[in-house]
């Protein structure tokens, strides 16, 4: 898997600037404040830092935004990157000073002179996150980042203030990894190996096979992927941190690894990107990589479901009606509608199973939520305010996007089927919102529950402040903090 780009802390020395090679990395506020670093700086290239930051361009630039000289006279290094950032600058405007550095590192090593910033540690976790590339499938001469050392007035206190980070970059490059794998690698195989060999973190791990998912009777989950070569699979993850015996919290997600939509199949156009629709399962093994890597002190379960949707001729039809673990039945009336129906039987196991104090499902499941909020919001659906604005909390203090849908008995009615208990789609008009009122019909009452339609947001054709295009890993950063906040005391 990839991991987070290697940043190795150390003292200021100032005398080293004039030899290091690569890319001098600087933190500017105004040209009247001027760091330690930025006057030697200024020595050395003969009045150039000083110019700059008296420049329009310095001006124009927004808190976390660079420019580079390159090739600066008095300096061994080929550019020196100047980012405007206050000396009281908030969260995000770090980790975007951070996203320029991690964008623009070298090959020949990148020096990130932060001194006595007070968000230093969010600034090297914005440089971990944006260093991400995902090249395990090219071939030919790969220009690697080279070394990455941050020269800070306290190092040792910046190692320990970064390490939490450290972990959560882990977790984010793991679901990012798994979302960006094309399916012909990330098979249902595959998916399950990956998750079976984070034992060695310290999580307990079960692979549930197809003739166990039948007897437990998931006919819903079944039906998606009885087209397919590969089985489908359960995967239990569970972390022990908290309390001993203490009932957990559940995750869950869609891992649909490959969806052509079925007999009810996609156009070709855009199917190629159809490799992500296992990105609600990928947030999940995220977050459960992050809790074992930083110890978290609560007792967290992740729940997938790993299917693969495909057209032949044992695959399920418009028309089937399938018998969920709940038994209830569903008239499949899409089958490119199939998420809601892996996911209703994995909440209702996990229900049944671990009867936990609330649960949070995660899946890429309507194109509806991408007309209705773009790519900039996930769409949080939720029968509890308390866990729903808890969950909104923790989204906007990470920086990822989340909005509150509307849900309600008018939508559920959509629903009704002729031959069945209900049907699996309910329309075109509030597509987003019939699907969660499905998902609600598998939610016990007494079950905290939220829904995170994540369609818009798991992937982007763009870079992203803290991503390049690709993978976002969009959610881990909220559901750790959620946990750590909700469940941890802290």
């Amino acid at each position: 898997m990839t991991h987070p780009v290697p940043i190795h802390f150390r003292p200021v020395d100032l005398d080293q600037l004039p030899h290091l090679p690569g890319r001098i990395a600087v933190l500017a506020d105004t040209a009247k404040s001027l760091s330690a670093g930025l006057r030697r700086l200024d020595r050395l290239t003969k009045g150039a830092i000083l110019r700059f930051l008296n420049s329009e361009a310095f001006g124009r630039l927004k808190p976390g935004e660079a420019v580079e000289l390159a090739w600066p006279a008095g300096l061994l290094a080929e550019a020196v990157q100047i980012i405007r950032l206050p000396r009281r600058a908030d969260v995000a405007q770090a980790r975007k000073a951070g996203g320029a550095i991690g964008r623009a590192l070298s090959p020949s090593g990148t020096t990130v002179l932060v001194e006595g910033h007070a968000m230093a540690a969010e600034i090297a976790f914005g440089t971990a996150m944006r260093a991400y590339d995902f090249s395990a499938h090219k071939t030919g001469e790969r220009k690697e980042a080279g070394p990455v050392q941050f020269m800070a007035a306290n190092p040792e206190a910046l190692a320990v203030a970064a390490a939490p980070g450290a972990a959560v970059a882990e977790g984010v490059f793991f679901t990012r990894d798994l979302v960006n794998e094309p399916a012909n690698i990330l098979t249902t195989y595959d998916f399950a190996a990956r998750l079976a060999a984070m034992q060695e973190l310290g999580l307990d791990v079960e692979i549930l096979e197809e003739e166990q998912l039948a007897k437990m009777g998931m006919g819903a989950l079944l039906g998606v992927g009885q087209g397919s070569e590969s089985p489908s699979k359960v995967v239990v993850m569970q972390w022990h941190g908290g309390e001993k015996g203490a009932a957990p919290f559940a995750l869950i997600g869609k891992g649909v690894v490959f969806d052509t939509g079925g007999i009810s199949i996609k156009p070709a156009a855009g199917m190629e990107d159809m490799t992500m629709d296992m990105g609600g399962a990928g947030v999940v093994a995220g977050v459960m990589r992050t809790l074992a890597l930083r110890k978290a002190k609560a007792n967290v379960v992740g729940l997938v479901g790993l299917v693969e949707n495909m057209p032949d001729g044992r695959a399920q039809r418009p028309g089937d009606v399938v018998r969920t673990m709940k038994g209830d039945t569903v008239e499949v009336i899409n089958t490119d509608a199939e998420g809601r129906l892996v996911l209703a039987d994995v909440l209702w196991y996990a229900q049944e199973r671990f009867k936990p104090v609330g649960m949070i499902n995660l899946a890429t499941l309507t194109g509806a939520i991408i007309i209705a909020l773009g790519h900039e919001n996930t769409g949080v659906f939720s029968n509890n305010d308390d866990l729903c604005n808890a969950f909104l909390k923790a989204a906007k203090a990470e920086g990822e996007g989340a909005w509150r849908m509307p849900m309600g008995d008018a939508y559920d009615a959509k629903l009704k089927s002729r031959i069945a208990d209900m049907m699996n789609v309910g329309g075109r008009d509030g597509g987003a919102i019939t699907a969660a009122q499905f998902l609600q019909r598998f939610v016990k009452p007494e079950t905290p529950w939220c829904h995170l339609d994540i369609a818009g947001t798991a992937l982007l054709k763009s870079d992203s402040m803290l991503a390049p295009k690709g993978a976002t890993g969009w959610g881990v950063m909220a559901l750790n903090r959620l946990i750590r906040e909700k469940f941890e005391g802290k």
